[in-house]
């Protein structure tokens, strides 16, 4: 197994939230920058071919976020990412062990009973019956790590208009695994400008980016030696792209939330050194699947609570006010303050991941839960180093 430290600036360039004059949706090996294909506007995404990896890029993610209930009633959150990365090393080597590709993947279960994040990660180089990440669907899987689609129309056809899809994962650590099944019961949401996510004032900083949420959730879960039953909803982003972090940004703040009337909410800002955000964007969607892009000027993070971590003493702010351009202010809280994640050993980087509530204060006043979801931290224990 190849250890992937020296790579971490490559898998953190981009953005986890949590993405070519091109036909079919098949990118052609374009050596633009540093050899990897530009990320451009007006590039249709089209399924299910994106669905898959796109290898000649720098950096790709799927990226599965959600919440699960057991037949008791106890809630969890979950996570799970796998990373495709080109390193543009031993590229004119013909042997199946030359590192061209490698492949990473996080996993973790937010168990508020034992109070911390359990998670593990794993990587290695691409090769055949060990790791890979397949073109055309999603199909990738690390050491014995998985996640695949089975998606309707997709031999001899497009997902263009079928809400139906689904998709798998297997995962087996030390002190948990889990094995579920995704449902999705309606299209992509492209995020950005038809899939064409800006990061930074300057559009050269993007991602091409979709998001699947109210993905419906089944299978079983594994705590230590307990194996339970459970269901519950979760949230897939695939992203790629040939860029790294913007220069003046230090980490960014990403929020996927399942809304309970049916919609959806995503929400990022990138932030500066001094903390002040220099990007922000967003897409909001209905029970319909219709969506709504919003602009830099139409998000705003407002910390409320932090949490110092006991273990890097890095401080997070764990609870957030989000002010929208409609009037609107929603509160984030946290299930559980400590979803601290180090990842220093595949990708080198120490982040927040973690199952958060979304509240809405109706103007009869109060406060009412109106979503759950995910909320990622990046770049308070560090800069990443790119």
């Amino acid at each position: 197994m190849l250890q992937a430290v020296p790579v971490a600036a490559i898998v953190l360039g981009v953005l986890c939230f949590s993405p070519l004059a091109v036909q079919a949706g098949k990118p052609a090996a374009d050596a633009a920058g540093e050899g990897y294909p530009p990320v451009l506007p007006g590039r249709p995404l089209v399924f299910p071919y994106d669905l898959g990896a796109h290898p000649d890029y720098r950096t790709e993610w799927w990226y599965i976020t959600g919440w699960l209930r057991d037949r008791m009633g106890v809630e969890r959150g979950f996570q799970l990412t796998f990373f495709r990365v080109r390193t543009l090393i031993g590229e004119d080597n013909p042997s199946r062990f030359a590192p061209r590709q490698l492949v990473l993947a996080h996993a973790a279960v937010a168990d508020p009973a034992s109070g911390r994040l359990r998670h593990a990660e794993r990587s290695a180089r691409a090769y055949p019956g060990l790791a890979g990440a397949a073109t055309g669907t999603t199909r990738v899987d690390v050491d014995g790590w998985s996640l695949a689609a089975e998606v309707a129309g997709e031999e001899g056809g497009t997902m263009e208009g079928n809400a139906s899809g689904r998709y798998r994962s297997r995962i087996e650590a030390e002190d948990f695994g889990f094995d579920l099944s995704f449902d999705a019961r309606r299209p992509p949401v492209l995020n950005g400008h038809q899939g064409f996510s800006q990061k930074a004032p300057d559009p050269l900083n993007a991602s091409y980016y979709y998001s699947r949420p109210q993905l419906a959730v089944s299978g079983r879960l594994r705590i230590e030696d307990e194996t339970v039953e459970v269901d519950g909803h979760a949230w897939l982003d695939h992203e790629w792209s040939s860029e790294i972090l913007p220069q003046g940004a230090r980490g960014w703040d990403w929020i996927g939330i399942n809304l309970h009337d049916g919609g959806s909410l995503m929400l990022f800002q990138m932030r500066d050194a001094e903390g002040r955000a220099i990007w922000a964007a967003g897409t909001q969607g209905d029970a319909t699947g219709r969506t709504h892009t919003l602009s830099a000027d139409e998000v705003r993070f407002e910390p409320v609570r932090h949490w110092r971590s006991p273990r890097t003493g890095t401080r997070y702010p764990v609870e957030w006010r989000l002010h929208l351009a409609d009037g609107r202010k929603l509160g984030l809280r946290p299930l559980m303050d400590d979803q601290e994640l180090d990842s220093r050993a595949s990708t080198g980087a120490v982040y927040w991941e973690g199952a958060v509530r979304l509240y809405e204060a109706p103007p009869d006043g109060g406060e009412r839960e109106i979503g759950q979801g995910y909320l990622e931290m990046t770049g308070y224990a560090e800069r990443l180093d790119m």
